[in-house]
């Protein structure tokens, strides 16, 4: 009964949201109406908020959940720098889908737990719930992620089977190391960070040092200052704890990607952390891409592959971005 109350009032929360807080889009050209919502969650039987942004153009059925990746926030996926090139989110509205793109535990206007708190895996939990909060609102519900919201999303889809496909982007089976510890030796815990030192995050919180983002996320990428001053504008942290299961997942000792029962596109750049031999993956093409990739999941993910060449880590700043929002509407319009 207690179950069942919770997501009353969680269901409560979402429909009553776009009446008492409504915010402006980034984009004025955008059909959608967007408003902030706050879901109740539970994780390890404490509660907690996770913020997200809900955005749904007319008649929308589908909903894309939007996981960010660390050191990112739920605008990852708005970009207010050019938008009509690189905000994934105005893209998808036009196209007639909903999305909520959200700020993991941690981050943004989500709760802030203890960072030893804060795995993959707790992150998915939370997202099961915003996944169940979303239901009576949509008739199928897309889980995608970036990066180490990947991991979230493909641990979510293969625990819960409560998806109707998942996006994978920045990620893959086989992490290259030897590019991804440079990245992760440039973190500084959160308190000692001259912008996000005064938000009470306790040391396990690690964000990305002022001036190294374009080496972590943006390389082989053409450099524009104005890109990487937007990036560095709305950045923010990642607890070091997420990154234990994320690399179990990525090892294939957590098998969930194996479990997931419904279709799975994987969008890649000329990704360094994820790509290239002899550790990453093989992302010369799609087909490539999908030869390294289809043994980790089951034939029923019908495993769909993209791969968006020019740009490194971060494949929503790209300058050719729209290529990969249109291949995602594509394969969107073969599921929802």
């Amino acid at each position: 009964m207690r179950r069942l109350a919770f997501r009353r009032i969680c269901a409560a929360v979402l429909l009553t949201a776009a009446a008492v807080v409504p915010t402006t889009s980034s984009a004025a050209a955008s059909p959608a109406t967007c408003q902030d919502v706050h879901v109740p969650v539970v994780v390890a039987g404490l509660p907690q908020t996770m913020y997200g942004k809900l955005c749904v153009p007319p008649g929308a059925k589908t909903v894309q959940v939007l996981v960010p990746g660390g050191a990112y926030r739920s605008d990852y996926w708005d970009i207010a720098y050019t938008p009509e090139i690189r905000s994934f989110r105005l893209a998808m509205n036009r196209a007639g889908y909903a999305t909520f793109a959200v700020d993991r535990l941690g981050t943004g206007q989500s709760s802030k737990p203890p960072s030893v708190t804060v795995t993959a895996t707790a992150q998915a939990e939370a997202l099961h719930q915003v996944v169940r909060t979303l239901r009576p609102q949509f008739d199928k519900v897309i889980l995608g992620g970036h990066s180490i919201g990947s991991a979230m999303a493909m641990i979510e889809a293969g625990t819960y089977h409560d998806v109707d496909g998942v996006l994978v982007t920045g990620m893959t089976h086989r992490m290259n190391l030897i590019t991804v510890a440079p990245v992760l030796a440039n973190m500084i815990p959160a308190p000692l960070d001259p912008e996000l030192g005064d938000r009470g995050l306790d040391a396990g919180y690690l964000t990305t040092k002022p001036g190294t983002r374009y080496a972590a996320f943006h390389t082989p990428g053409p450099y524009d200052p104005a890109v990487v001053a937007a990036d560095e504008s709305t950045k923010d942290v990642f607890a070091a704890t997420e990154a234990v299961d994320t690399l179990l997942l990525v090892n294939v000792v957590i098998p969930a990607t194996r479990q997931i029962d419904v279709p799975v596109m994987i969008a890649v750049g000329n990704d360094q952390h994820f790509c290239n031999a002899p550790l990453g993956s093989d992302c010369s093409t799609a087909d490539a891409l999908h030869r390294s990739e289809a043994p980790f999941f089951s034939a029923a993910a019908r495993l769909h592959t993209y791969v968006l060449n020019g740009y490194g880590h971060s494949i929503n700043f790209a300058p050719n971005a729209p290529e990969y929002h249109s291949a995602v509407v594509d394969w969107m319009r073969t599921i929802a």
